[in-house]
């Protein structure tokens, strides 16, 4: 009897779920730091299916909140691979909420999160190629790269006033 071992690498994942007191903040609407979490939650479920190694967050950067999420809607959470590297996968993250009574969606959160693929000594390891398809997919790489090198001008600038005297 023959075993079919073909994995399929997932290059997406949905959350969903409803959004609960204990999720407020003192303003009676769902706290950053919760969103922060699904988010986080999201892309490592992403990279961790894509990659099949435990995965670390490195940077989640352009996070931008548009709408307040309610306790009681339903909160979706999508992860999309965009981009990899050698270890690295960048993951798109969009965060919508949906009113269940009426079905009004709307977008409240997008971000950039990016992980590293680990092996059992911490040590990094390669993580499957991913290569766009689509022009959708080109942009959202194009946007991955960019905000990449972003990074390191800022890590670099940081470098240099690390070296500086004091004042």
């Amino acid at each position: 009897m023959s075993k079919d071992t073909t994995v399929v690498r997932p290059r997406e994942i949905t959350l969903r779920f409803l959004a609960e007191p204990t999720d407020v903040n003192f303003g009676g609407k769902v706290h950053g730091g919760a969103v922060m979490k699904w988010i986080d939650q999201a892309g490592y479920a992403c990279a961790v299916g894509w990659s099949g190694y435990y995965c670390v967050t490195v940077y989640i950067g352009g996070i931008r909140f548009y709408k307040p999420i309610f306790i009681g809607q339903i909160v979706e959470v999508k992860a999309m691979v965009v981009h990899t590297g050698n270890s690295s996968m960048h993951i798109a993250i969009d965060v919508s909420a949906t009113e269940p009574k009426t079905g009004a969606r709307k977008r409240t959160t997008r971000c950039l999160i990016v992980f590293v693929a680990v092996d059992n000594a911490g040590d990094t390891v390669t993580v499957p190629t991913w290569t766009p398809v689509d022009e959708d997919d080109k942009r959202f790489e194009q946007y991955a790269i960019n905000m990449a090198a972003l990074r390191k001008e800022q890590e670099d600038e940081l470098q240099a006033t690390e070296a500086a005297p004091p004042v």
